[in-house]
């Protein structure tokens, strides 16, 4: 599902859009406030299609780097979760993704990596706060339980569940249901590079980069104004202007980014903007 450009590299992650989408799913966070606030947001689209996300914590633009990874490391590398799996492993995550009501009979799909290799792929280096970064984000996630909900059919599961392998060190994370149709090219997906992930340097580039990636095809364009950019970084609204002011310049810096891998950002009137998306490299 994902094309290896170089050895260790991989080209792209196959995202579920609403994972990509959801306003306030993956938001900026200060210090000290993923104690503060609570997850639980609702995206609604389509025809009576919804998708509820609930946590103990906010996920921030930490967290959405490393399902990108899982993501994309899912393409390649991934194991299909059956409804009745074989293995002790299997069973295990199958147990903690708590896969109910319409998805007991769907797949999901594991990714069984080192640790190393999944930071190496969004652009982080191997060392004991990154190690320890990821850990915690792993957590926060498999805490995570989403509803999705289809006209009068509901479905719920874990975003993700994880172990660890005692005897080699390794990681299994099992995705979800959602994310494992879009891997495997059952519904539409998302295409989110990885090249332009690992270039990217602050949270509000990345966290742009993903919710337009999910909303702009390659070689395509569209029109966005300034203040929207902004609600993609911070879900809490502000009347406060000098927190506008200085969201609107950090935005801006955010443009700047997409603008250095190769994103065409064009500010046809005061504070709004037509994007265009590069092509796909092949």
């Amino acid at each position: 599902m994902v094309v290896v450009k170089k050895p260790n590299e991989l080209t792209h992650a196959r995202h579920d859009p609403a994972h990509c989408l959801a306003p306030g799913l993956f938001r900026s966070l200060k210090r000290g406030e993923r104690k503060k606030q609570k997850l639980d947001i609702t995206y609604s689209y389509g025809e009576g299609e919804s998708a509820r996300f609930v946590g103990f914590e906010p996920l921030g633009a930490d967290d959405m780097r490393i399902l990108q990874g899982l993501v994309a490391l899912a393409g390649p590398e991934g194991l299909i979760l059956t409804p009745e799996p074989q293995s002790d492993m299997a069973r295990q995550l199958r147990l903690f993704l708590e896969p109910k009501f319409d998805a007991e009979e769907k797949d999901g799909l594991i990714v069984r990596e080192r640790m190393t290799k999944l930071l190496a792929e969004i652009g982080l280096t191997n060392t004991g706060d990154n190690i320890k970064n990821l850990k915690a984000s792993l957590l926060r996630m498999s805490n995570v339980t989403i509803l999705a909900t289809k006209g009068t059919r509901q479905a719920s599961f874990h975003l993700l569940s994880y172990d660890f392998d005692s005897s080699d060190g390794r990681l299994f994370v099992a995705l979800n249901p959602r994310i494992a149709e879009a891997v495997l090219g059952r519904r539409s997906y998302a295409r989110i590079e990885l090249a332009e992930v690992r270039r990217l340097q602050t949270d509000p580039a990345r966290l742009i980069h993903q919710r337009l990636s999910a909303w702009i095809d390659p070689s395509k364009s569209r029109q966005v104004e300034l203040d929207t950019l902004c609600e993609y970084v911070w879900h809490d609204p502000t009347d406060n202007p000098n927190t506008m002011k200085t969201r609107r310049q950090s935005v801006r810096k955010g443009l700047a980014e997409l603008a250095v891998v190769g994103w065409i950002v064009d500010e046809y009137a005061r504070g709004k903007f037509e994007i265009s998306r590069p092509a796909v490299q092949r």
